[in-house]
């Protein structure tokens, strides 16, 4: 009943990350606000969990993990209500940030709760259970947004929380003893705020640079000051603390499995969300599929990643992590490959496949490599650990999107440069009267460039899965860095009292 509970709060978090994605137009209309307005209910999000997500470990030594894990809960499903209801841009925004902040403590909470309910040994099913709420979010929220949107209106893409959230707060205080906090340390002020900063405009550069055209920005170069100088000033405050005094305890960065984790999580992250944020588009954009069969033809990825998960989550532990985390890594990299040789012309089987292959690759790296980066981290430090693991995952993921993006759109112009230099009045192939494409028509031109564009994109998405798939290869020799657990290490103590 607990792993139930704590994984209704994380699927709610993880889907309204992307539910409303699909929501925007309607909204837009609604509301009544521009593009560039609108694109603040998925920004002010981001940025708000961003931002909240380092204070989770102070909150639950502080407060204990029960009452930081109601009041999260409670405070995201009343921020859905909010959202729900809002009659104008302003107030939809306010609530989409009072949602960030509430809800940045339910993903690392859960699995910080489902490594602390069971022993060592069951860490892998533990983290297949949490990797499936986690994987669920980013697969159904786009077909559950659109569904809703369509079928009744975008205010439930929020009102859908209600319920959810609802069972969630019940199992957890029914079902979660509380327990007196760990420890009540004094609060880091000044190392909250400057890393506050950081992540706060390192996330409006990532979110906003593509649409302010990067540096060319006055906006861009603002938030990139912020972010250089906010981080200075933490890192520089932060090593002349006392050890266990600074806002995050640097004494986790002492721990290789965990650092190791660390690293590999932000690659996991750049390629899961880049990959999927380029298909849609791609699919869309190129080859006119309409949103709903977009939508199915990606959906069966996920599939493959939870599948794998369940048979991953029974091996963690008997086989080594490093040769599950390595052939997952292989997997994906094999999928990778594959869509580096994608046409214009694609058969529905050419996209599953490699999709499905690619979830089950990531479903093996998922489960052993969180099993992993926990291994040998104590238990008092894991509230505080999970925290910053997902703040990673969440700016490797924004960091990968962003740099995929811009890169398609680099590329895509540098590809239409090379290819318009071959249409040329001596190319026959433009000089034919029974063609379409003759340069002699009206229309002939125009259609020309709107083919040579469509050329020059899909070289661009080529490009794109290229650099993932070297990515993932790249990060596999790290794997020996990890260290398994000694056998003869006992589990660590919990007090499964304090949680059942």
């Amino acid at each position: 009943m607990i792993t139930i509970s704590i994984m209704l709060a994380t699927i709610i978090q993880a889907l309204d990350g992307t539910i409303a994605n699909v929501a925007l137009p309607h909204m837009q209309g609604s509301l009544s606000a521009s593009q560039d307005q609108i694109t603040w209910v998925l920004t002010s999000f981001i940025v708000a969990a961003a931002i909240a997500t380092p204070l989770n470990g102070w909150l639950v030594d502080r407060f204990g993990l029960k009452k930081v894990f109601l009041v999260s809960v409670a405070g995201f499903t009343l921020a859905s209500v909010l959202c729900g209801i809002s009659a104008t841009l302003t107030e939809i925004v306010i609530a989409r940030m009072l949602q960030g902040v509430f809800g940045a403590a339910l993903v690392p909470l859960s699995q910080s709760v489902l490594l602390d309910i069971n022993p060592r040994e069951k860490h892998g099913s533990a983290m297949a259970v949490w990797g499936m709420g986690v994987m669920i979010g980013p697969i159904l929220g786009p077909t559950l947004g659109g569904w809703l949107t369509d079928s009744y209106s975008w205010r439930w893409v929020f009102f859908i929380n209600v319920p959810i959230g609802a069972l969630a707060f019940w199992g957890i205080w029914r079902y979660i003893h509380a327990a007196d906090p760990a420890r009540r340390v004094r609060f880091d002020t000044f190392g909250f705020v400057t890393l506050s900063i950081a992540i706060g405009a390192l996330q409006m550069l990532l979110d906003r640079g593509e649409q302010n055209d990067w540096f060319a920005s006055t906006e861009t170069w603002v938030e990139l000051i912020l972010t250089t100088l906010a981080f200075s000033y933490f890192i520089g405050h932060t090593l002349t603390r006392p050890a266990g005094q600074s806002f995050v305890d640097f004494r986790l960065l002492k721990n290789a499995n965990y650092v190791t984790g660390l690293l590999l999580i932000f690659i996991v992250g750049m390629v899961l969300f880049a990959t999927r944020a380029l298909m849609p588009t791609m699919l869309q954009g190129l080859m006119g599929y309409p949103a709903k069969l977009a939508g199915l033809v990606t959906a069966p990825s996920g599939l493959g990643t939870m599948a794998a998960m369940m048979i991953v989550g029974r091996l963690t532990g008997k086989v080594d992590f490093r040769l599950l985390l390595g052939v997952g890594f292989a997997i994906t990299a094999f999928s990778l490959w594959q869509m580096t040789h994608y046409t214009l012309v694609l058969s529905q089987s050419d996209i599953v496949w490699p999709g499905v292959i690619q979830g089950v690759g990531l479903g093996l790296v998922f489960v052993p490599l969180s099993a992993a980066t926990f291994a040998t981290l104590s238990p008092q430090m894991r509230a505080e650990g999970t925290a910053l693991y997902s703040l990673v995952r969440n700016i490797g993921s924004s960091i990968g999107i962003a740099l995929v993006q811009a890169l398609l759109v680099r590329n895509t112009q540098i590809a239409h440069a090379s290819l318009a230099t071959q249409v040329t009045a001596a190319n026959p192939a433009v000089r034919d009267p029974t063609s379409l494409y003759d340069m002699a028509t009206q229309a002939g031109p125009a259609l020309i460039n709107n083919e040579i564009t469509r050329q020059a994109s899909m070289i661009a998405y080529v490009d794109d899965y290229w650099l993932m798939m070297l990515l993932t290869m790249a990060v596999i020799p790290m794997l020996l860095l990890i260290r398994p657990p000694k056998a003869s290490a006992a589990p660590a103590q919990v007090d499964h009292a304090a949680l059942e």
